[in-house]
């Protein structure tokens, strides 16, 4: 286990791979740490430099007070990136992870050759939506939102598999100060015009049954990018890494393989 104090935080991070590997940088959803990839990382092709981190408030980050900005969430990002040498990187980033690889994206062209906008938007929900969320926790808990949590995760054949109570635990033991925080963050980002200025190779990733970033929002913001490819997974709800491991490595792989990132 790694941390980098990077100001106001420390973040827990992971590198993997060789120091020459062709840079990639994981950035996972709300409401879960880096081991959201766990299940598709040994799946990718080998010789990757990988970087995965848990976002401020999250897994086994530090938690600074609420709420966050998404530029803070950038930041970290950019910080990481910079102090571990990952320029050129293929981002990839699901949910709010997607936020912060856009975001990112705009702000350093140096760092991002080529992303992934996994279940995401330049836009997720409205403020109203997110102060009900907020509200939610702030009275009951992460704990209070799970189960409806878990329904927009996953799909309903998922719901039945055992494993789905290791996302539900995973979700509850997140920190509730961490969750508001960043569920500020979303609620206060709209990328729709930065992201349609940005002009590097993008992939945007679905999940046919996905209740939290549905395909037509996620299609909606990858078709802002000229030149951009989209890749609906079937049965599969917000996390497809999760579900359906082995067609979301295979995606990556036939992306990083499109760009000549490998």
């Amino acid at each position: 286990m790694n941390m980098a104090d990077v100001g106001d935080v420390r973040l827990h991070y992971r590198i993997d791979g060789p120091e020459d590997g062709a840079p990639v940088v994981f950035a996972n959803s709300l409401g879960t740490d880096m081991r959201l990839w766990d299940p598709v990382l040994p799946l990718l092709p080998k010789g990757l430099r990988i970087l995965r981190y848990d976002k401020r408030g999250h897994g086994l980050s530090s938690c600074p007070p609420a709420p966050y900005k998404m530029g803070t969430l950038v930041s970290d990002a950019e910080t990481l990136m910079d102090r571990f040498g990952f320029k050129d990187a293929l981002f990839v980033g699901l949910s709010i992870g997607g936020m912060i690889a856009q975001g990112l994206a705009v702000k350093r062209m140096d760092l991002i050759r080529a992303m992934v906008l996994s279940n995401t938007a330049a836009k997720i929900g409205n403020p109203a939506l997110w102060n009900d969320r907020i509200a939610g926790v702030k009275s009951g808990g992460i704990e209070s939102l799970a189960d409806a949590v878990m329904e927009r995760w996953f799909s309903k054949g998922y719901m039945t598999n055992p494993d789905l109570e290791l996302w539900r635990n995973l979700l509850v033991q997140q920190s509730n100060e961490g969750y508001i925080g960043c569920s500020s963050a979303i609620s206060g980002t709209d990328f729709y015009t930065p992201t349609s200025g940005l002009r590097i190779p993008t992939l945007g990733i679905a999940g046919s049954d996905d209740g939290a970033t549905p395909p037509d929002l996620v299609r909606e913001t990858t078709d802002l990018i000229p030149g951009s490819q989209f890749h609906l997974m079937r049965k599969a709800g917000h996390l497809p890494c999760v579900e359906k491991p082995e067609e979301y490595a295979q995606t990556l792989t036939d992306f990083m393989h499109a760009t000549g990132h490998i």
